[in-house]
């Protein structure tokens, strides 16, 4: 498939577009229809919400699983703590301790990550070694019902103003994904996502820039086609 669009204003905008383009044109892949190997770029991502009605998109709930996130704990216990319930899917992936690995803040947090990244960056603005890695490979064998959808994130420090279209110095991120369902995954990894350029911005202070966006697989099951 040739000439997808791949610039967007708001996750908002990459949602109703990628809905209605695979709705029409996704392959039938499995229990889903699929585009492969999508890469897209949003400019505001602070610009989070999905206004979409049929998908009823609850902020509520994704500030929450960012918090959970951002805790770096893995037991579903402790997003419960934080929500006030705990949803359907994260039961069904928990292992025999009640902990979901492909918790992205217990990935990051592990090995304190987010620092080292904020670390190179401080040290060189011009560092391509400013990464996160979530997918590990060292754990596939652990992956059965819960493997990470994200390999990982990278951030770009970048100071020109003819890259950034910003007056000010901005940070750009880039995130690689395995798979990726648009009904589920994409709008509540976007916010989460968002926040975490938002965090690691903060801590260079530097203005958020673009949020870069691929996946191998971007698909909708079939039961959230046509709602």
């Amino acid at each position: 498939m040739t000439n997808i669009k791949n610039n967007f204003e708001n996750a908002d905008e990459a949602y109703d577009y990628f809905y209605s383009l695979i709705s029409d044109d996704g392959y039938d892949y499995g229990d889903t229809k699929a585009l492969f190997n999508v890469g897209f770029y949003i400019n505001d991502p602070l610009e989070m919400n999905i206004n979409n009605k049929s998908r009823a998109w609850n902020r509520e709930y994704a500030e929450a699983e960012w918090q959970w996130y951002l805790s770096g704990d893995p037991s579903i216990d402790k997003l419960g703590e934080i929500y006030g319930k705990i949803p359907a899917i994260w039961e069904n992936m928990a292992d025999s301790e009640r902990r979901c690995r492909s918790n992205y803040g217990w990935q990051w947090n592990r090995n304190h990550q987010i620092d080292k990244a904020v670390a190179k960056l401080s040290e060189d603005t011009d560092s391509r070694q400013a990464a996160i890695s979530i997918y590990d490979g060292k754990e596939i064998h652990t992956y059965a019902k819960d493997t990470p959808c994200t390999f990982g994130v990278q951030f770009t420090l970048l100071y020109d103003q003819k890259l950034t279209g910003r007056q000010n110095p901005a940070l750009n991120m880039t995130v690689l994904m395995r798979s990726n369902d648009l009904w589920y995954g994409f709008c509540n990894d976007q916010y989460c996502f968002a926040q975490l350029q938002k965090l690691v911005a903060s801590r260079l202070n530097v203005e958020v820039g673009t949020y870069y966006h691929f996946a191998t697989n971007l698909h909708l099951y079939n039961n959230k086609l046509n709602k």
